[in-house]
């Protein structure tokens, strides 16, 4: 299947527009978690789901930014760099929830980290439930 260049243009298009969708509502989710964290366990609990929540979006932002990228860079996208930037963004995941134990120690709320990371991951949950989806 040849796309033509409208095609193309309006595929490209499409899918900018749902990138930037995912990391939007991931954001508000990440938003969302901490203040009601923060209201129902204080703020070492907002910090701590702040800090879970950071852990996936950072990451998640930065591979969505270098697929925006490529989108619009002309020639066809390369299937390596998007796995590569899948590998960049679990490896980076994981070194920064590393770090925020390392470095939190017993300061870290378990249960709000962890949901402010389980509320990012499910971002595209808020898309569903707005019928932004598609």
């Amino acid at each position: 299947m040849v796309l033509g260049a409208e095609e193309r243009a309006a595929l490209k298009a499409r899918t900018s527009r749902g990138l930037i969708r995912v990391v939007v509502a991931q954001g508000v989710m990440a938003v969302l978690a901490t203040v009601v964290a923060w209201v129902v366990a204080g703020a070492a609990a907002g910090l701590s789901a702040l800090v879970g929540a950071g852990a996936y979006l950072v990451p998640n932002t930065l591979f969505a930014l270098r697929l925006l990228l490529d989108a619009h860079r002309p020639g066809q996208a390369n299937p390596f760099t998007f796995f590569l930037g899948e590998a960049f963004k679990l490896g980076m995941t994981v070194l920064l929830l590393w770090l925020a134990v390392y470095l939190g120690g017993e300061h870290i709320v378990w249960p709000a980290m962890l949901i402010g990371l389980v509320c990012v991951l499910k971002g595209y949950v808020l898309l569903l439930v707005s019928g932004k989806l598609s």
